[in-house]
């Protein structure tokens, strides 16, 4: 697992959003849209063209989804032009990534970007698969892993038979998801859990296993403060 340890200056970092409430679903799709096609053609969509790629007939309806975007803060809009849309808090770097990011491990099946606290942006070269996410560890952290509260967890998906003795994982089972340490043996599979008081145990049938993904970097903040986040996947 890799570590990047994360300080910071007293002045806030330009293009920086903190968001209060998630977009909803179809406005999260909206804003994907806007981004890939702002990169396509390096001018934003129209209100019509919006409409057209989701099935929305109504421009007023379009209207309304940018307007619910830009008072959660992810837009500037200007309703006096076609186009007058601007994209805040994010680096349309084709270099670098931006992760959902949870308080906790998601709970159910598939990412829900519109249930994370923020997004983190890192570099693409830490980030080489898609579906990856990030979790901000809690006052409990990880004490076997080094990793304290307020830090970053990266999990990125990851099949079984690419799994290497002494990974960190999440897996999810009839408690929820939470982090193990792999090991193998001839029988199958054991899963020592990292926190404290909690026994190993031993998954015989490895294809019952419910990997969500591997541990792959950690990001300290050296400072105690929270690492700066883009509050816009793209």
């Amino acid at each position: 697992m890799d570590t990047v340890a994360a300080s910071h200056s007293s002045r806030a970092t330009p293009g920086v959003h903190r968001m209060a409430i998630a977009p909803t679903d179809i406005e999260r799709r909206i804003l994907d849209f806007m981004v890939e096609y702002l990169r396509s053609n390096t001018y934003q969509p129209s209100i019509r063209e919006i409409g057209a790629r989701f099935g929305i007939k109504s421009t007023k309806t379009v209207s309304e989804h940018l307007q619910g975007l830009a008072q959660k803060g992810f837009l500037e809009r200007d309703p006096s032009r076609s186009r007058g849309v601007r994209i805040l808090g994010m680096d349309l770097n084709p270099d670098v990534v931006s992760l959902p990011c949870y308080r906790e491990l998601p709970k159910g099946r598939g990412l829900r970007p519109d249930r994370a606290e923020s997004f983190l942006t890192l570099d693409r070269k830490l980030v080489p698969n898609r579906g990856a996410f990030v979790v901000r560890a809690g006052r409990e952290g990880l004490p076997f892993l080094g990793v304290s509260e307020g830090d970053y967890l990266l999990v990125e998906p990851i099949s079984l038979d690419q799994v290497e003795e002494g990974y960190v994982v999440v897996v999810r089972d009839e408690e929820g998801p939470s982090y193990r340490q792999i090991s193998r043996n001839g029988s199958g599979v054991y899963l020592h859990d990292l926190r404290p008081g909690r026994d190993s145990f031993l998954v015989e049938d490895a294809a019952a296993l419910d990997l969500v993904g591997r541990v792959s970097a950690m990001i300290h903040c050296m400072d105690g403060r929270d690492a700066s986040v883009s509050l816009t996947a793209h």
